[in-house]
């Protein structure tokens, strides 16, 4: 099954993103550190062409601290320069400048040698909704320079905002792809908060995350919901409606309202509540939800 959507305020954000990157030194591509690959448009290469980019790791204090520094290596091993990033403690935004130069030293060189003074690098910030680029913005601005929310889709045209004396960013809509092959990705996007609740079934979401969050995270999730170690035998669905029954989501007839109980455990995970969880590492395996078995992607 493909997940298949492409509002039109995205189809229009993408042109505009190639319009103005010629007006730009740098991109700087915003990944969500909990799923570096699933959170990364596959349409961004093309997008962005030969122009430097420097991979920023968003929302790092969500993931998993092992995870972060195995995508760090794994993004360095490919010649890309990274940081891991946290918007609210400002942990790896004072070393954004410095990377930044270092990776566009090249280009300052050629332009001293033609006579051209570059006074202030520009960069175009790209990622996909709700991946925290407002938030990033915000942070290295000192200043609400950019509206921020909870939910995909907030920032919806362009602004350019500058950074001191020495930079300036132009912040751009979140943009998806038109549509998403790999069913897992959008399970996996939708846990992370990327998509709206309304593309798949909030039901499926929790009941896949709960399967991957028993594999990987058995602990953090029988001490978030008080669970017994025999309850990580049970089915993740069956997990669901015990998550349910822990949390007050009876109907009448004693009958658990599982739609009730799946939006507080994405609740609970998107906010850190459960624990520092990433969905996927380097050479992970994943698993399908409609086969309950795992597969190389």
């Amino acid at each position: 099954m493909s997940i298949q959507w492409f509002p039109g305020h995205m189809a229009k954000a993408r042109r505009q993103v190639t319009e103005k990157l010629k007006l730009v030194d740098v991109v700087f591509e915003l990944l969500d550190a909990r799923l570096p690959i699933s959170s990364r448009n596959p349409m961004m290469g093309e997008i962005v062409s030969q122009k430097p980019r420097v991979i920023l790791l968003t929302k790092c204090d969500l993931a998993d601290p092992k995870a972060n520094k195995m995508w760090v290596e794994y993004f360095r091993e490919q010649g890309v320069g990274v940081l891991e990033v946290d918007a609210k403690t400002g942990k790896g935004v004072n070393l954004i400048q410095s990377v930044t130069d270092k990776l566009l030293q090249p280009l300052f060189e050629t332009r001293q040698r033609k006579g051209i003074l570059t006074r202030r690098v520009r960069a175009m910030v790209l990622g996909i909704p709700n991946v925290g680029k407002s938030s990033l913005i915000n942070r290295l601005a000192k200043r609400a320079a950019t509206v921020t929310g909870d939910r995909p889709g907030v920032t919806k045209a362009q602004q350019w905002i500058k950074i001191g004396q020495n930079l300036e960013l132009l912040d751009t809509p979140g943009i998806l792809w038109p549509k998403f092959e790999d069913h897992g990705v959008g399970l996996r996007l939708a846990l992370s908060g990327a998509i709206k609740e309304e593309i798949l079934p909030i039901e499926e979401v929790a009941v896949h995350g709960i399967a991957y969050l028993k594999e990987r995270y058995a602990t953090e999730l029988m001490t978030r919901y008080k669970l017994q170690d025999s309850a990580m035998e049970e089915e993740a669905y069956d997990l669901l409606q015990e998550i349910g029954k822990k949390r007050g989501c009876i109907q009448r007839g004693g009958v658990v309202n599982t739609e009730k109980a799946a939006e507080i455990f994405l609740n609970d995970l998107q906010g850190g509540m459960i624990g520092r969880i990433s969905f996927e590492y380097p050479g992970d395996e994943f698993f399908t939800a409609e086969q309950g078995v795992q597969r190389d992607e």
